[in-house]
């Protein structure tokens, strides 16, 4: 994990294409010898910006997941990686206290109380100013800098004064509340101005985009025509760009006769059930795990489902485990999961086997496969690109998705059981009749769903935004990989 000398004159020189994100692309791990390594992360912002910024002399501003000095820059696989430093106190303030603990439940419709402090909100101006300072010193003259997500939203604005000649994007991953949620916010004016500072600004869905016109008309008498927001420090386009999947590589994982192989095992495991239902989510309260669990729990009780042939998996991969309501979620989860097993399970024989861990994406595709019907039923989603991956896993046109109105991924997959997770009774009726469904139905609603993410890949979703941010003069189209 040594820097590398030759890049020192890169460095100098400049960056004609610079992301920022929370978080490198990268994890630490130890190899088999105990030697720590860098190792890049799954997850499709990484596949699709990967080929772009290789070839395009692109660096990577982003933490390195520990508290504490960073490593020096470093190239990994072709990227050129600069580590910002978080204290324990950023980590505390900026991090897990005004991105996750005010910002996050906030941003999706308050379904857990937002805490706004004002240390907090301190502590997320100094280390937004601290990535906009790291890419003012590396982006080379007109360089592209695309900004991600609601860790980072004031970097546009204090950038655009840094940089003025730079072309900013910036894209939210998570839903933009309407102006009444917003507004409770304290930073709302100087979130606002930091993301108008970016030429472009995306959203996954044409909501967030409306919502975004409209707090720019609230808040800062801002006026826009089509696309165009034009405010007192210039013009800002606001536009959505639904984000996807890699589907060629989902695709792929789906037909590894290994993988196929995991998936018979898995449903042996399981004692071969009629049905297979499964739930894969981060343990969040946003995620709708505790009305999917007492959903398939009333149906249990209600006979619709026969606990003898039923069984649910429930992926919970662990989430923020320092902050309380991540704790106190846990706690209730696994109550209800002990609940329903308590009532309904047999001898050897369990309705709800509960995981709380991550999964490589080989057994996550072995469980797509496995699954009978996949239940996405967030209370509020940016997009869930758990949606996508199951559906792209299903080469042979069958299963069945169950998914949320209120994720964005709904707007998309239109074929899906499409249900409000807050109607425990409409919800299982979603259950029962994806779990019921003929295979002719489930190919009518699968395949149309198949056909549009091959259409709208994650390749194609970056390389949309990146030709939508460059100037028209003196560069060439990014075009999508391959």
């Amino acid at each position: 994990m040594a820097p590398d000398p030759g890049a020192a004159g890169i460095d100098r020189a400049g960056y004609d294409l610079i992301v920022l994100a929370n978080r490198l692309p990268v994890d630490r791990v130890a190899d088999s010898a105990g030697a720590d390594r860098w190792q890049r992360s799954p997850g499709g912002l990484v596949t699709a910006l990967h080929p772009i910024m290789r070839a395009q002399r692109g660096a990577w501003i982003g933490w390195h997941g520990q508290p504490g000095p960073p490593p020096d820059p470093f190239t990994h696989d072709g990227i050129r990686l600069h580590p910002v430093e978080l204290s324990e106190d950023d980590v505390d303030g900026y991090y897990e206290g005004q991105s996750n603990a005010t910002i996050w439940p906030l941003y999706h419709d308050a379904v857990e109380q937002p805490i706004f402090d004002r240390d907090w909100r301190r502590s997320y101006r100094e280390v937004n100013e601290r990535f906009a300072a790291a890419a003012a010193g590396l982006a080379a003259p007109g360089a592209l800098v695309w900004v991600h997500d609601y860790h980072l939203q004031l970097v546009p604005g204090i950038l655009r004064r840094l940089r003025p000649d730079l072309r900013i994007g910036f894209f939210l991953h998570i839903p933009l509340p309407p102006v009444e949620l917003f507004c409770q916010m304290p930073l709302r004016e100087e979130i606002m101005r930091g993301l108008l500072g970016a030429d472009l600004v995306g959203f996954q869905h044409p909501h967030g985009t409306r919502n975004f016109q409209r707090l720019a008309a609230h808040l800062l008498a801002a006026k826009t025509t089509g696309e165009v927001i034009e405010h007192a420090e210039g013009v800002t386009t606001a536009a959505t760009f639904p984000i996807s999947i890699d589907v060629a590589t989902q695709q792929r994982l789906a037909d590894d006769p290994q993988v196929r192989a995991r998936a018979a095992e898995i449903r042996r495991e399981l004692g071969d059930p009629q049905t297979l239902i499964l739930g894969v989510d981060r343990l969040d309260y946003t995620k709708g795990i505790e009305h999917r669990l007492t959903a398939f729990g009333e149906l249990l009780a209600e006979g619709r489902l026969d606990p003898a042939k039923t069984v649910l998996v429930q992926v919970a991969v662990p989430s923020r485990q320092r902050i309380d309501h991540y704790q106190a979620l846990r706690e209730r989860v696994e109550r209800t999961v002990s609940r329903i097993n308590g009532v309904h399970a047999g001898i050897g024989r369990l309705c709800v086997h509960y995981l709380h861990q991550s999964y490589d994406r080989a057994e996550l595709a072995a469980l797509y496969l496995a699954a009978d019907v996949m239940a996405v039923t967030p209370l509020r989603d940016g997009m869930n690109l758990v949606a996508k991956e199951y559906v792209a896993t299903r080469t042979d046109d069958t299963g069945a998705l169950v998914l949320s109105e209120f994720a964005g991924a709904a707007a998309e997959l239109s074929q899906a059981w499409t249900v409000n997770p807050h109607d425990l009774d409409r919800l299982k009726d979603a259950i029962v009749a994806a779990a019921h469904a003929e295979r002719e139905q489930q190919t009518a609603r699968m395949r149309p769903m198949r056909a549009h993410l091959r259409r709208h890949d994650v390749n194609r979703w970056a390389a949309d935004f990146l030709n939508r941010l460059e100037t028209p003069a003196g560069r060439g189209r990014v075009e999508a990989a391959a």
